[in-house]
């Protein structure tokens, strides 16, 4: 395989999400183009998985890159929304490490042993109704809550406020049962580190 899978088609992809993100970044103030580049960004998000399975192009670099990108784009977002966003962005920076340092590239298939809850949401890779919810308010609600913050959602799409209430408490609830998942797998990982520990042996 070697350097050759930095060129696989998948991950060309997730080379043009990332120009999407900075892209994104720089037009934050302009909301049509912001919405449109971010828009794409995500969409593009449900494209390289599928092209690397349809080519046989999966590898453990896509899936870290894929990760990577995910969380560019989101704690961008996060960080010009709100001051304490960051935080957001940082801690969805500890569940990558969380994940990717002890179950890699296959980490989407490593709950067998996880709570119900857990296993409902990371069945079949997200692909059920309850997974697809919680990647709605991971993907989503960032950019939710910046067209209600621009307005665009009320001057540019007539929504009534009741419906973007009601958006984002859908939306915020399935960013908490991602925020679930994800107190789980950092839980999980200061479980492995701390299994392997042995008391240091003192100086004599």
């Amino acid at each position: 395989m070697g350097l050759q899978v930095l060129l696989y088609w998948p991950n060309i992809i997730g080379y043009i999400r990332i120009g999407l993100v900075f892209a994104s970044w720089a037009a934050y103030e302009t909301p049509a183009v912001f919405v449109s580049l971010y828009s794409a960004c995500i969409a593009l998000d449900g494209v390289d998985g599928w092209l690397a399975r349809t080519l046989g192009q999966t590898s453990r670099f896509g899936a870290w890159l894929d990760v990577v990108v995910d969380n560019l784009g989101r704690g961008m977002l996060w960080s010009l929304l709100f001051e304490w966003g960051w935080l957001v962005s940082a801690f969805e920076w500890c569940v990558f490490v969380c994940n990717h340092n002890s179950r890699g590239d296959n980490w989407k298939n490593s709950f067998t042993t996880s709570p119900q809850l857990i296993q409902a949401i990371m069945a079949n890779g997200f692909r059920t109704p309850l997974g697809m919810w919680v990647v709605s308010g991971l993907h989503c609600l960032p950019l939710w809550l910046y067209g209600c913050q621009w307005g665009l959602l009320a001057h540019w799409l007539y929504v009534p406020s009741w419906i973007q209430a009601v958006g984002t408490v859908l939306l915020a609830a399935g960013r908490l049962l991602a925020l679930s998942v994800e107190m789980w797998c950092i839980w999980t990982h200061i479980e492995y580190l701390t299994s392997d520990e042995e008391p240091e042996e003192k100086n004599n």
